[in-house]
This record gives C-alpha cells, structure tokens and sequence, in this order.
C-alpha cells in the first residue's frame, strides 16, 4: 500500500484483466489446437521447485539464477523458489515419473513463471509461459518438426511479418575451443564492453553476443562465431535441420548471436522474431538440450524444446471484443421474478448466452439490456406466463413475436425473430 493509502500491485506484476483474458485465453487454444495435431499431450506443473533444480539445471552463473530467482527457506527449512522457466520443473517430472524407459514424450504446459528482471514492454516479473518440450528424439528432423509446430502455432493465434532464425550452440566436444577463442577475443576488448559483458566473459562468454548495448555490438562485430567451429557430428545435424527446413519451403535465416540465456542448450538453436516490439522483439524461443536429463540424474536422454510468453504475444493481438449475451431476461413485475429466473436457467442449459436483468422497473431492465449489448430481450409478464409463453424482441430490428419457450432457443441461433 502507498502512503497515500491506495492500494498498489508489486511493480512488474499485473492483473489479468477481462480484456487481457480475452487475448491470453485466444493464444491458449491456438496453442491447443495446434499441439494436439503435433500429438503433444498437456501437463501440469507445480509453480514451487526445489531452488537446487534451477541452480544445476540453467547454471549458478546465469542471470536468472544469480540475479532474478524469488528464492526462500520454508518453514520446513527447505530451499525453495518461485519457477522462472518450465523446462527443469519438465525434466524432473518425467525423471521422477519414471519416464526415461517408456519412449519419446511430447508435452506441452501452461503457467505463470517468476523473474525479478527489469520490467519492460512485453516482460513482466510474473509472466505467464507457453513451453514444449520433446524427451527422447535425437535427430534434426525432430528439430524441423518442432520448429514448424512453434511456427504454425504463432500463425494459428493470427501472427504475420515473423522471421524464423536459426543458430547451432555446437556441442561439448566443439565448444570448449571455441569458447577459449571467444574468451581470448572479449578479453581482449574488455575496456570497451558494458559492465555485464565484463562480468561474463569468465561466467557465461556466450551470452556477451547477445548483448543489446550498442557500444558493445560495434565491438562483437568481428567476433568468433560457433557455426564456424563446429565438429563432424554437429555440422552434420545442423545441415539436416536447414536441409528439413528447405524441403518444407519455411523461410528462415542463420543468426550466428543466437546463444540463449541458459546452459543447458546445445546443437540446434531458435528464435522467431517480430518487429513490432522494438529491439526486444523475440515472441518465441528454444532449441536442442541433449545434456540437461542427465545433468539432473537421469541416463543420457536428447530433447528439445521452446517457450514464448503469453503476454509478448498478447500485444500483438488486436483488441478482441467482449462476449455479449444472445438474450437479456426482463421480468415485468415481482410475481413473475422467480418464473423469469427459472426460464433464464433453462435457456443456459440449452447453451444461450443469458444474462437476467434483475427485475424491478421495465425501463430500467432494458436499460440494462440495451447497456449489455444483448442480441435479444426476452420479455416475461404475468399475461405471458399465464399462457405458457413469452415474447422475444431483437434488439437490432425491434421486431418481436410471441411464442412457447421451447422455441426461443432455435429462433436465437437463427439470429432474428420470425
């Protein structure tokens, strides 16, 4: 609460509000629609993880852990935290099922995730993800598959102008000399990089190519890029991957900065990108992470992956308009109030949008009928009742007709009174 008493939300939190539901719940069922052609079965995860997943997952190093976690120790003593990305919480899941034996696993999740970052357009410190993730395949042409199943859904919710692009992150056989060029590079140019670069070169050299300073960027221009130290093995699964996507005609471009922000990628890499967000403008991202099951106890298992946050691509829906009720009920005095309530229940079980527009003054009611935007007024007097039926009037031509209730739901999805 401010000092002046107005009650306030924690900054780079916000609510969901009727119009921003409306535009999450469109993304959530593209995301569905799209994922269960793909086969992708949805799972539920726990927003609370062992603080540990996240430190031997994403790499002590990271900003997220180092910088951005919600971490606490429980009243039971145990180290835990607020998830700030779905994958880790993924794999234990599927480690502590039991799942290492039963063949691939295609999932897909929803839900909010956890980061104390810098609030800006798009980013919030609770955001809510959309993540993939397929245990189990190891090839490039699972890689293209997944590529164009995050494509395809981002066409589903009625994205245009997207620009697929494409890196390999190389593997720990290749990455070790690279990274000791890169290093040699960057220390080289130290005065000249940001105080983060600087504090990366020994942590997370990668993540210096990603930087958005543009200082830094004139200093990277001629940095080493890992594409072009790749071994056999990997040059050979990232020609499959632009050879997939070659066959399938699916535009894309090679972007050598694309190094992601956790440790645990490798091989192929992606990101699908928009211009209408500025600089920061990636609606979805993911890659290859073959070493991560491993890493948290399980046997050598491939995978791969991607997420976008829900809100990112929210913004740049268009605004959607608010659902409106296909009849307002109007009941014409108190002795028929509980009649018009019980018609009203039996309208909705019939699957009509109703809403009931509280008795008391006729005017007041189709006030609140014409206010609510509603298709039809449904009137019900003592006459009406008395008779067995009611009166239905649109509410766009102003014509009205008497007829059994029975008829009111098929004259509704005719969409004008006969």
């Amino acid at each position: 609460m401010s000092r002046s008493g107005k009650l306030q939300s924690i900054r780079g939190i916000h609510d969901g509000l009727p119009d921003d539901v409306r535009r999450w719940r469109h993304v959530e069922a593209a995301a569905r629609k799209v994922f269960a052609r793909h086969v992708f079965d949805e799972v539920r995860l726990p927003v609370l993880e062992s603080t540990e997943l996240f430190v031997r997952s994403i790499g002590e190093a990271t900003d997220i852990v180092s910088k951005e976690m919600y971490c606490f120790v429980d009243q039971g003593g145990d180290q835990i935290c607020l998830r700030p990305e779905g994958t880790a919480g993924a794999v234990r899941a599927y480690l502590q099922a039991g799942l290492t034996r039963a063949g691939a696993q295609r999932w897909f999740y929803l839900g909010p995730m956890f980061r104390r970052e810098r609030p800006q357009k798009g980013r919030l410190r609770q955001f809510q993800q959309i993540g993939v993730e397929w245990f189990g395949v190891a090839g490039p042409i699972e890689d293209v598959e997944m590529l164009v199943m995050a494509h395809d859904f981002l066409v589903e919710i009625g994205l245009d102008g997207l620009s697929i692009e494409i890196n390999s992150l190389g593997c720990p056989i290749c990455r070790p000399a690279y990274r000791e060029q890169l290093v040699a590079f960057l220390e080289a140019r130290a005065d000249k990089l940001c105080d983060t670069c600087r504090e990366r070169i020994a942590k997370n050299p990668m993540r210096v190519l990603d930087c958005k300073v543009e200082s830094c960027q004139e200093q990277l221009a001629d940095a080493p890029e890992m594409i072009s130290h790749l071994c056999d093995d990997c040059t050979s699964h990232f020609d499959g991957v632009k050879a997939g996507l070659d066959a399938l005609k699916v535009p894309y471009r090679i972007n050598p900065r694309i190094v992601r922000g956790l440790d645990y990628y490798n091989r192929t890499a992606f990101e699908i990108v928009t211009d209408q967000l500025g600089a920061q403008g990636t609606v979805l991202a993911g890659g290859r992470y073959d070493g991560l099951v491993e890493e948290l106890g399980g046997p050598a298992t491939p995978a791969v992956g991607f997420a976008a946050g829900v809100e990112r691509l929210a913004l740049l829906l268009p605004e959607t308009p608010s659902a409106k009720p296909d009849v307002a009920v109007v009941a014409l005095g108190d002795a028929v109030l509980n009649r018009s309530l019980e018609l009203a229940g039996q309208l909705r079980r019939e699957g009509i949008a109703v809403i009931h527009c509280g008795g008391g003054g006729a005017k007041r009611q189709f006030k609140v009928a014409d206010r609510e935007a509603a298709r039809f007024t449904l009137v019900v007097g003592e006459d009406e009742i008395k008779a067995g039926k009611v009166t239905l009037k649109s509410m766009d031509s102003g014509e009205q007709h008497t007829m059994p209730l029975a008829e009111v739901a098929a004259m509704v999805s005719h969409g004008e009174v006969a």
